[in-house]
């Protein structure tokens, strides 16, 4: 059987820590940031982990997940 193919969009999006959860940062960062609060914007810097219920299909598109 081959190996598994990592999904490169993935791969650049997510990355794994070293308990198996998976690290994300916010989206909405990117432009349109004048009407943004800086409270908010400060928000959006900091990375998050992904939701339980997302945390499997990401695992398996970077070939982890089973």
């Amino acid at each position: 059987m081959p190996k598994m193919k990592t999904n490169r969009s993935a791969a650049k999006r997510f990355k794994v820590t070293g308990t198996g959860k998976v690290k994300r940062q916010h989206a909405f960062k990117s432009h349109i940031l004048t009407k943004k609060s800086q409270k908010r914007k400060r928000h959006l810097r900091h990375s998050d982990l992904t939701s339980s219920a997302e945390q499997a299909r990401v695992l398996r598109m970077l070939g982890m997940g089973g």
